[in-house]
């Protein structure tokens, strides 16, 4: 960050400078959330802190579908009343959120924790590939929603993981067309993802 954006007090400055580390917070909206919490309570700075540390401390992966959870499997697993012949296969757990939120899938999850990227240095051994494919050698599974961003790197995914599943005999279909190219699942409405997951095609 640019010096000139800092102040003096080097507590302030620390701070200024960890969260212009996040993504989408600029020197100048980092330094406001700074001088928030410096105006706010002790209370509610203690809170956001211990907030950040429970994070990290408490939160870990699914052992069966690489979720976020505080304990494995997460509850989604747990749910018995799951379709377990059907896994939806997406980026980032965030996404997951977005698909419940439509309540029309009723099946299992697997996060990978990103897309193929070369030009990221990101390849097929930096995302859970290993620990979805561990979970097809039981043939349970009979269909393989790959809900990958409609952008180059959720394609290359769908791509790579396409050639490496259909060999297995199991059904593999992506999501409809209705996602605009280029935009985030997170970030598309319930109709919008309904219609999607109803729509999906064969890859």
């Amino acid at each position: 960050m640019n010096s000139d954006f800092l102040p003096t007090a080097k507590p302030m400055a620390r701070l200024i400078e960890e969260l212009h580390r996040l993504p989408g917070v600029g020197p100048k909206s980092a330094q406001r959330l700074a001088y928030h919490l410096l105006s706010a309570s002790e209370e509610q700075a203690r809170a956001l802190a211990e907030a950040i540390v429970a994070l990290k401390e408490k939160i870990i992966l699914c052992s069966s579908c690489q979720n976020i959870t505080e304990t494995t499997p997460c509850s989604i697993c747990q749910d018995q009343r799951r379709d377990r012949s059907l896994i939806c296969v997406v980026e980032r757990p965030m996404e997951i959120l977005a698909l419940e939120r439509t309540r029309g899938y009723k099946g299992l999850y697997h996060v990978l924790h990103g897309a193929i990227s070369p030009m990221d240095g990101v390849g097929p051994e930096d995302l859970k590939v290993r620990e979805l494919l561990a979970r097809l050698q039981d043939n349970k599974v009979h269909e393989i929603i790959l809900a990958t961003n409609p952008n180059l790197e959720g394609e290359a995914t769908t791509m790579y993981l396409q050639r490496l599943i259909t060999p297995m005999g199991i059904r593999v279909t992506r999501l409809a067309r209705g996602l605009p190219f280029g935009s985030d699942l997170e970030y598309a409405d319930e109709v919008t993802l309904t219609r999607a997951l109803e729509g999906r095609q064969e890859v």
